[in-house]
């Protein structure tokens, strides 16, 4: 069988890049089976000063949607990975700094538009044209501080947080918060009990919000402020009334203390939670029920890490599943690549529900 670069470039990347990938999988238990392995997609190939791979989402065709974001100047990228045909092709080479994504009912693409050059907005993306357009970007004529991940709920409204990591542009709201847009366009703030808020999910029911608070230190708000310190790296759930706003306290699921917490996270149709776990000593992904009790664990990288950002390897950012007969697919972006992982569950898409 003749064989492509593209084909040769994987090869090697998979054994440069994740050792660990061809190991022994976890023990057999309810999410995955003894033999489950990571498997290479794609590895960046542009010429990206750094950064990281994220977002990825399943559009309707299930195609899997990831951004390629880097630090700096440089723009960043949408991919589109066909599992059909193995291929990955750019969607656009002008992200604006996209990091998470997700889907609408009508097939559009939406993506959090984030700071350090970005628009720091929520865009809507047409896959026929590649062209985007800000569905908001202020809320009470305040510039968001940096959109970072989102989820779409059944009735088509979409939920994101808002914290700030990177970027020297000035930050004109107080909170780093959660907040969601309405279908006619109103921004309402969900939360703002979360120190900095980033990956975000809603349980099947609609009934709770899923989000992660990964408190890295960050920027300050104001120049005259202290230097910030680490804080929460936990999981968190909130309970949503019929209206779709939290109603009651939060509820800490996961407590990742002096560690990494997690980054994206995704849902399988059972309400069951996929944490990308970022700790240095131990990345992976974790999979919880919605009480908080570990059910599995996959470890995506090597244990105790030391090494500067860039040097780092297998530390996952976002997660996602398949549709169709791609359903029991985890795609995950880890480092600057795509991967996929067989698990016996399949996930919950509110875009696609009732089609």
């Amino acid at each position: 069988m003749k064989r492509s670069l593209t084909d040769y470039f994987l090869v090697f990347a998979a054994l440069a890049l994740a050792p660990w990938a061809s190991q022994a999988g976890p023990p057999d238990n309810p999410i995955f089976n003894g033999s489950a392995k990571l498997e290479l997609l794609y590895t960046r190939q542009a010429k990206l000063n750094s950064g990281l791979t994220e977002g990825p989402a399943v559009a309707p065709d299930g195609s899997i949607y990831f951004t390629d974001m880097p630090f700096g100047t440089e723009n960043g990228l949408i991919m589109r990975y066909n599992p059909k045909t193995n291929k990955t092709t750019v969607f656009t080479s002008k992200s604006g700094k996209s990091n998470g994504l997700a889907f609408l009912a009508n097939g559009a693409m939406v993506s959090c538009d984030g700071a350090d050059g970005g628009g720091r907005r929520v865009i809507r993306w047409n896959l026929r044209t590649g062209l985007g357009e800000t569905v908001v970007d202020r809320f009470q004529n305040k510039r968001f501080n940096a959109p970072n991940d989102l989820c779409t709920d059944l009735k088509g409204r979409i939920y994101f947080t808002d914290p700030r990591y990177i970027g020297s542009e000035p930050r004109e709201l107080d909170h780093e918060a959660v907040y969601r847009i309405n279908t006619d366009g109103t921004v309402v703030e969900i939360t703002h009990e979360v120190e900095k808020p980033n990956g975000i999910v809603l349980s099947p029911d609609q009934k709770t919000l899923y989000v992660g608070d990964h408190n890295n230190g960050g920027l300050k708000n104001k120049p005259t402020d202290p230097e910030p310190k680490r804080g929460a790296m936990k999981v968190y759930a909130f309970t949503l009334d019929e209206k779709g706003l939290v109603n009651g306290p939060r509820k800490t699921l996961v407590d990742f203390g002096t560690e990494n917490g997690c980054d994206g996270m995704t849902v399988d149709s059972q309400g069951n939670l996929y944490l990308t776990c970022r700790s240095l000593a131990r990345p992976g992904i974790k999979v919880i029920d919605p009480q908080g009790k570990e059910l599995a664990y996959f470890e995506t990288g090597p244990k105790n890490q030391t090494a500067q950002f860039e040097d780092l390897k297998g530390i996952p950012s976002n997660v996602e599943f398949g549709i169709g007969d791609d359903g029991h697919s985890l795609y995950i972006t880890i480092d600057k690549s795509l991967y996929r992982l067989h698990v016996k569950s399949r996930g919950f898409h509110p875009h696609l529900e009732g089609k």
